[in-house]
Order: C-alpha cells, then structure tokens, then sequence
C-alpha cells in the first residue's frame, strides 16, 4: 500500500476540530434524549472510532450494538445503489430509542436501506449521526438529525473511513489527491 502523505490532498478536518465537534455532538444528543436511554447501532467498520469517541462524552444510559453494511467494492468511490447487510443487531430495538452511528453520508442509498429495514423492527424512535455529510452526492434524501461537518465531493478517509482497507487509524480526516493516488491490485 503506498504510504498516505503520497496522495493525501489536504487535512480537511485536523484532530482537534473532530474531537471538538464530537464533543458538541454528544452534548445535543444528552440534551435531546434527557430522562431516556438510548441504543447505539453503529455502521461498521467506518462508524467505529466515531463511535468510541461520541459515546465516551454521552452522560445519558446508552447501549451499543453493531451491523455490517456495504453498498461499496473494495476501493470503489461509487455506490453500487445496492446494500448488503453483512451482520445484523445482536438486540431487540423495539420500543427503543436508536441512533444510528454512520461514518459518512453521500449518495444516501446506505443509510436510506438501513432506515427503512431498522424502522420494521418498530423502534420508539429512529434517528441518525453521522460524521461526515456530502450534500452533493445525495441521490435519496434521507433525515440527518445530527451532522458533524459537511464536506465538498471529494474522496476521503482516516479516522474511521479507509482507503483500499488502509488508514482508518489516522487521526483526521484527509481527502485524496486522485492524480497522486495508486491503488490496489
């Protein structure tokens, strides 16, 4: 795998303008869900450093739970419109107030797929945070009631989101230089 700085574009949101908002986040959602729990479904694998990150600021009784769910190749930048669900919830989200944790929203098929497939298990609410947000790729609407940052079309990884499976270690977010980047065999 060719090493990151290579094809790394720009920082487009350095550690600590993350950690801020995920801060800033956490507090709206305590706000928002007072007096109630919450059930966290975080989509993997993406979702996963932002969702240690968000939950370690809740103070309000949550759980966690996880699903697998891909509408990408390996590599690809673009949705195949069609979504899999590779592992399912572990937990009964029935009468449950449930916040879906997704890394990034673009063209919305995932997150639409996921919403409607989560709302036939009869949840007492369904809401959704995500990351990042790419207003410009969205093909189906769908409701983001939380929203870390929006961000222009451009191709991006680190802090969760990978690129060919690599990087989702580092600590910002960064965007692809395409004419720069090379990618796996």
């Amino acid at each position: 795998m060719q090493d990151y700085r290579e094809f790394l574009e720009e920082v487009l949101i350095p550690e600590d303008k993350l950690q801020a908002r995920i801060v800033e986040l956490a507090k709206e959602i305590d706000r928002d869900y007072e007096g109630e729990d919450l059930h966290l479904v975080c989509i993997l694998r993406g979702g996963l450093l932002f969702l240690a990150d968000l939950m370690r600021h809740l103070t309000i009784p949550s759980s966690i739970d996880f699903m697998a769910v891909s509408s990408y190749g390996a590599g690809a930048r673009k949705t195949t419109g069609q979504v899999r669900i590779g592992m399912d919830l572990q937990n009964d989200i029935s009468n449950r107030n449930v916040l879906l944790v997704e890394d990034i929203v673009d063209s919305g098929y995932t997150i639409a797929s996921v919403l409607e497939f989560l709302q036939m298990r009869h949840p007492k609410t369904l809401r959704v945070c995500t990351l990042l947000d790419k207003p410009e790729r969205r093909e189906v609407e769908v409701p983001i009631h939380y929203r870390g940052f929006t961000i222009p079309d451009t191709f991006v990884f680190g802090y969760g989101l990978d690129i060919d499976e690599y990087y989702r270690n580092l600590r910002f977010i960064g965007s692809v230089n395409p004419e720069r980047y090379q990618p796996s065999e």
